[in-house]
């Protein structure tokens, strides 16, 4: 081990460069769909040891230091936003005559600045860098800061954060309804960086084999909470109110465009109410985001079909997008989530409120546009005002979420009113057979769990899936497939510590973490 750890705090130059990125490729193995988070036990204490070569070269002053362990940040975070993000690139392939160019600059580019973070992470521990056992505790509290930052910087974009290693399959992911995944972050890092603790940095005397086995007895006990969560759990659901999902796998050229109405709306209509599966009274049915080529409200015989669809006691939720004229005549266009009634009459909508930068709309519009830059949907959308909740003729309220506004943690809703249930409608038909799609819907599945809510979530091409409070499936639909699901509505539960405390949890680790990295230099200190 000792070998192994010198060998790579000594790394220079491309070797060290190729190290880190290669490291932090292997750590997106830790996401879904893969969840290999053993692998971390390998990968996170070579980053601790790449941080400590940068503590070698600059003995003279703390602050001098941070630069190289920013660099050893950076290239850790460069391979693990590249190999867990590349298939972003798939969307740019949908119109590649238009698009396709720029390919390379998003698989590149939005690694390179999401590991901008990791950098300033690695930095934020080096400020409590130490030789022992402690600097665990330090980088644990640099990402995990940087990840809280990352997912609240600039609109935010907190996919794949670490703390998702932490919530591999039912058990597992019951502790993020204690502490949230900001707080599993911390507590990540910190159990599969312990092993660095087996080889004290060069120059230091001893090793600490106690960390590497409490970081085990951590994870066992993460696991034991999440056992006796769910042996308390109930398998609850809301009286008389079923759900049924459509997920029509329609390719994206053909749903955005408008002289495919016609194929379009008989999908969804062959798929709604297929024969021998009547709609019944108490029936919620789900189509998914932007599920037209055209605009709900300037289609009126659309609403007389879907009245004609619906039996008496049943209502759609739908995706579709909006259009709002000025007096002056300017257009925007809004994401939005229609409820509908058996009458064709639209109930309550709900217009997007947090739009993805570069796909929905394009950032410093006047500025990247002359470069030749646009967003790569079909039109550029405007934001909606806050999230509110949409009520149903029959059963509880829910929040609605659209795409990528179920992957952020503690936003989902802060009123006094607690919904019933999440209604997350989605496209997901941009990334194609890709890891994409597997690690929205877990993104999405683990909010279940931190908020104690049922997540009805209906994708294009997949993955639609009814999932309860404890982020327990109980129908899904494979990934492509063009399908019918239906299930009863499962019920809400307490709401858990995270729901009521939010980030209480996390912000009291980050503390806990830094004065156990702090307490090197008050020993320090003392002994003089």
């Amino acid at each position: 081990m000792d070998r192994l750890a010198n060998s790579v705090i000594l790394s220079w130059g491309w070797r060290r460069r190729i190290l880190a990125t290669g490291a932090g490729a292997l750590s997106a193995l830790a996401m879904p769909p893969f969840f290999a988070f053993p692998i971390l036990w390998l990968t996170l204490p070579v980053l601790v040891w790449l941080i400590d070569g940068a503590v070698a070269q600059a003995r003279s002053g703390r602050v001098r230091r941070i630069g190289p362990a920013f660099a050893v940040g950076w290239w850790f975070g460069f391979g693990y936003f590249l190999a867990g993000l590349w298939w972003v690139g798939a969307a740019f392939l949908v119109k590649a005559d238009e698009f396709g160019w720029l390919m390379p600059v998003a698989v590149l580019g939005l690694p390179a600045g999401l590991a901008l973070f990791w950098g300033l992470g690695a930095a934020i521990a080096q400020l409590l860098w130490s030789e022992d056992w402690r600097r665990i505790f330090a980088l644990a509290a640099g990402l995990g800061s940087a990840e809280w930052l990352r997912g609240h910087l600039l609109t935010g974009f907190p996919w794949n954060t670490i703390g998702y290693a932490l919530t591999a399959g039912e058990i597992l992911m019951q502790s993020a309804g204690l502490v949230g995944i900001y707080g599993l972050s911390i507590a990540a890092v910190a159990i599969f960086a312990a092993p660095a603790a087996l080889a004290p940095a060069i120059g230091e005397r001893g090793r600490n084999v106690a960390l590497p086995a409490l970081s085990i007895v951590a994870l066992c006990g993460l696991g034991l909470y999440g056992v006796v969560r769910l042996a308390d759990a109930s398998a609850a659901f809301v009286p008389d109110v079923t759900i049924r999902i459509v997920q029509p796998a329609l390719g994206q050229l053909q749903k955005w465009d408008a002289a495919n109405k016609d194929e379009v709306l008989s999908t969804y209509f062959r798929l709604s109410a297929p024969e021998g599966a009547p709609l019944r009274s108490g029936t919620l049915l789900v189509w998914p985001e932007s599920a037209f080529p055209f605009p709900l409200t300037t289609e009126p015989g659309i609403l007389a079909a879907i009245a004609e669809l619906l039996p008496e006691g049943t209502a759609v939720a739908t995706g579709a997008y909006r259009e709002e004229f000025s007096q002056a005549g300017d257009r925007r266009i809004f994401n939005a989530i229609y409820v509908v009634g058996a009458d064709g009459t639209i109930l309550s909508a709900y217009d997007k409120a947090h739009l993805v930068p570069f796909g929905e709309y394009l950032p410093a519009r006047d500025l990247l546009g002359r470069l030749g830059l646009r967003q790569i949907t079909f039109d550029s959308f405007s934001p909606g005002p806050a999230r509110r909740l949409l009520s149903l003729p029959f059963g509880p309220s829910f929040v609605p979420l659209i795409c990528y506004e179920a992957i952020f943690s503690g936003a989902i809703w802060g009123g006094d009113a607690r919904p019933g249930f999440m209604l997350n409608v989605t496209n997901d038909g941009w990334f194609g057979r890709t890891s994409g799609p597997y690690q929205h819907f877990h993104q999405a599945r683990v909010r279940s769990v931190e908020e104690g809510l049922p997540l009805v979530r209906a994708a294009n091409t997949g993955i639609s899936a009814i999932v309860d409070a404890y982020g327990r499936i109980q129908r899904s639909a494979r990934l492509g497939e063009a399908t019918m699901i239906e299930a009863p509505l499962p019920a809400a539960i307490e709401a858990p510590p995270y729901a009521k405390w939010r980030d209480s949890a996390f912000m009291l680790l980050l503390a806990v973490c830094a004065a156990i990295s702090a307490t090197k230099y008050f020993h320090s200190v003392s002994r003089r």
